[in-house]
């Protein structure tokens, strides 16, 4: 897998973990990748195979292209470095930061993403 493929991947699991948050200004979760598994401290963990990820929650996502659509309804659109959902949401990229519209904001260092 490329870097490229991996900060993308690392974007996503991040921007879905952080969706999950019950209260951005006040929870923190952060993520750890190892090969094709994720573990996040809120006990969320997601497992990739090719272009499809599935959370131990029931939940499952599928990637096409720069679309990604999720088993319940969700959908996300990337354009270059921002990406947003059909729920009103988006998130902007920079660098290792990524910033969302609901108050998010993670930093990715190597294998690990932290959001608060």
């Amino acid at each position: 897998m490329s870097n490229f493929q991996v900060n993308v991947l690392l974007v996503f699991l991040l921007i879905l973990a952080s969706l999950l948050l019950p209260d951005p200004t006040s929870a923190q979760v952060s993520c750890q990748q190892f090969g094709n598994q994720t573990f996040c401290s809120n006990g969320q963990t997601f497992q990739r195979f090719g272009n499809q990820t599935f959370d131990n929650r029931g939940n499952s996502w599928q990637r096409f292209g720069d679309q990604t659509l999720g088993s319940q309804g969700d959908t996300y659109q990337q354009f270059g470095n921002q990406t947003f959902d059909n729920r009103g949401n988006s998130w902007q990229q920079f660098g290792n930061q990524t910033f969302g519209s609901n108050g998010t904001s993670c930093q990715r260092f190597g294998n690990q993403v932290f959001c608060r």
